[in-house]
């Protein structure tokens, strides 16, 4: 299938964005052109050519899509808002009680700008936010229950990197064995994520800092741990390298419903992953491919992955594609 090479930039050098600059690599249709950073002295593990975040505007001729792999806390909304003025841009947004209200700035901004704005990619949102609406379409009457981890949630420690007084942090989300099986026998209960979910916070302290002070900051987090069952253990740098280094996760979308009375039936979906910024960069690019040829079609303004036809995230054709049935 001929394809025209799309040309990307990535915004910001962390965990996602190392990902993605590995799942470019693979991508004979893709192109990184440059990187973006708010650090000084960044070197690319692939060689390509970091800049600053200054620069991105005159980067229009020269880039067609940007991936946004900021944070979600602090930087997505206001970089999209900027940067989707000038790029068809795709990000990772994960706070979904604020997904509604970023979806309309986007959606405002990439109209104005004639773009396309793919927001909230990768496992969940994304191919987890999927699995839950075709559970719904196929099962009306019934429950969605999904279970994150265990794992490292990059987006709950990235909040609370950003807490003062924290040096360095990793939490891991831990489902509930009981709420599991429940789910998985049939039962068609109203527990709730923070029910069902605990928190594991590991907590590297910058020197001086109030301890007191920064755990009840990470209890009280707004979207992140307020009302989850909160475990949180404070240890040393060395600690966290040794024993918290490597980003697992994975997790459980289930679908319960009856076909008929008392015909219980159960869809079940899971992902077990060694990288978690790794696997998501992978589902972004391949998303990345689908929006430009959404762009190419005259779209633009803000979309989701229920926007997204399967059949445009593969550099292949129609026939090939058919192949999968």
């Amino acid at each position: 299938m001929t394809t025209t090479t799309t040309r990307v930039g990535i915004v910001g050098y962390g965990n996602i964005a190392r990902g993605a600059e590995i799942a470019l690599q693979a991508a004979d249709d893709m192109e990184l052109v440059a990187i973006f950073s708010r650090r000084s002295g960044i070197t690319s593990a692939s060689g390509t050519p970091v800049f600053t975040m200054d620069q991105i505007p005159s980067f229009q001729d020269k880039i067609d899509v940007m991936i946004l792999c900021g944070g979600s806390a602090n930087d997505l909304m206001e970089q999209g808002l900027e940067i989707g003025r000038y790029f068809h841009v795709i990000d990772s947004f994960d706070t979904h009680a604020k997904i509604e209200e970023h979806f309309t700035g986007m959606d405002r901004v990439a109209k104005a700008a004639g773009k396309v704005a793919l927001i909230s990619m990768g496992w969940d949102p994304g191919l987890f936010s999927l699995m839950r609406l075709l559970g719904e379409a196929a099962l009306p009457h019934g429950k969605n229950y999904t279970f994150w981890g265990r794992g490292i949630s990059q987006g709950h420690s990235n909040a609370i990197r950003r807490i003062a007084g924290v040096a360095d942090a990793k939490q891991y989300t831990v489902p509930k064995e009981e709420y599991l099986e429940r789910a998985r026998n049939g039962e068609m209960s109203d527990f709730t994520a923070q029910e069902s979910h605990l928190r594991e916070c590991y907590v590297v302290l910058e020197d001086g800092a109030d301890q007191a002070r920064v755990e009840n900051e990470i209890r009280h987090l707004k979207n992140y741990f307020e009302g989850y069952e909160t475990e949180i253990h404070f240890i040393s740098q060395e600690e966290l390298d040794r024993d918290h280094a490597a980003m697992p996760h994975g997790g459980f979308v289930l679908r319960v419903g009856e076909t008929q009375p008392q015909e219980a039936q159960v869809i079940e979906y899971n992902l077990r992953l060694a990288s978690n910024p790794n696997f998501t960069s992978s589902v972004i690019v391949a998303y990345t491919r689908a929006l430009m040829r959404m762009a190419a079609e005259g779209k633009n303004g803000c979309i989701t992955i229920f926007d997204v036809p399967p059949a445009y995230l593969l550099a292949k054709s129609p026939e090939e594609i058919r192949h999968l049935l």
